[in-house]
């Protein structure tokens, strides 16, 4: 990419979804093996971006829910029910943010709502 079309770095050290960190790498900030890493992505709850030569690359945002899927099977959830809890959480909280759209644009009253 020439430089001028190039987003300033400061830009995408800012940018939750830019894979700036290595399998190693977060590995190491959740606690955690690369090996759960990658069960995470064979159980398509992450599926990392990758490098020119092939190597796994990680987002924040990523790494949050990978935390979360540690946090889940610290607590004794099997990866696989982990997974699916996150996934689940996710479509809440968007259902939630939608609604909340709604309300305020006048969509969805509190009557219509509880129907």
């Amino acid at each position: 990419m020439p430089p001028e079309t190039r987003p300033p770095t400061t830009d995408r050290l800012d940018d939750d979804d830019y894979p700036a960190y290595t399998m190693g790498r977060a590995a190491e900030m959740i606690g955690a093996s690369p090996g759960f890493l990658r069960a995470l992505g064979e159980a398509r709850l992450i599926t990392p971006l990758r490098s020119e030569g092939g190597h796994r690359r990680y987002s924040r945002y990523q790494l949050r829910i990978a935390a979360r899927a540690r946090e889940l099977v610290d607590q004794g959830t099997p990866i696989e029910a982990a997974c699916r809890i996150i996934i689940l959480e996710d479509q809440l909280e968007d259902a939630l943010r939608i609604n909340e759209q709604l309300r305020r644009s006048g969509g969805v009253t509190e009557e219509s709502a509880a129907s």
